[in-house]
């Protein structure tokens, strides 16, 4: 005997390959959808309301937590899945990077960045990012001019890594600046 089964493929049962489909399907016709393009699947995932933050606030000390703060109110207020984290442009420049290297994945689509004296963190989150940054300047007993280093700061980002920036101390109009940017 040759080994063939009697559909001529050698499998028992004439169980189909891999190349004729799955299922109930015909020979040659294939049940398995064609590959998507990474376009697709993004616009089929923003489609699928999940429960994962949609902003982000992040600040670059626990000090600043204070004043960030009011822009968690805000946003919950709002109705608005948010999260908060503390993080150093300058001590931990590799949590930075991951952090919004990560984020869009993660489900955020606006990420606030409070940051005070040279205020690196919105522009380091920026660097790493193509979602939307709001940077909050935040003044303190280290600023100098009142604050101006952490504004201009925040507002002189070289051409391609854009930080929206809102007044000095004023994290409540970011989170509505953010609420904005996601219609809601």
């Amino acid at each position: 005997m040759s080994g063939r089964t009697p559909d001529g493929s050698g499998r028992e049962g004439g169980e189909p390959s891999a190349h004729e489909g799955r299922g109930g399907g015909a020979p040659g016709i294939s049940l398995v959808p064609d590959p998507m393009q990474e376009a697709e699947v993004q616009a089929q995932l923003d489609d699928i309301d999940v429960d994962a933050p949609r902003v982000g606030i992040v600040m670059g000390s626990k000090s600043d937590m204070e004043a960030m703060e009011k822009a968690a109110k805000e946003l919950e207020e709002r109705g608005i899945l948010h999260e908060v984290r503390v993080m150093s442009a300058h001590r931990e420049p590799d949590v930075v990077a991951e952090y919004a290297k990560n984020a869009h994945m993660r489900g955020l689509r606006v990420i606030i960045a409070g940051a005070g004296i040279s205020a690196a963190l919105p522009g380091a989150v920026a660097a790493h990012t193509d979602l939307p940054v709001i940077g909050v300047p935040l003044s303190g007993r280290l600023t100098a001019a009142g604050g101006l280093d952490a504004i201009l700061s925040i507002v002189q980002m070289p051409p391609g890594v854009p930080v929206a920036c809102v007044g000095l101390d004023n994290p409540r109009n970011a989170a509505i600046l953010a609420a904005q940017i996601l219609g809601a």
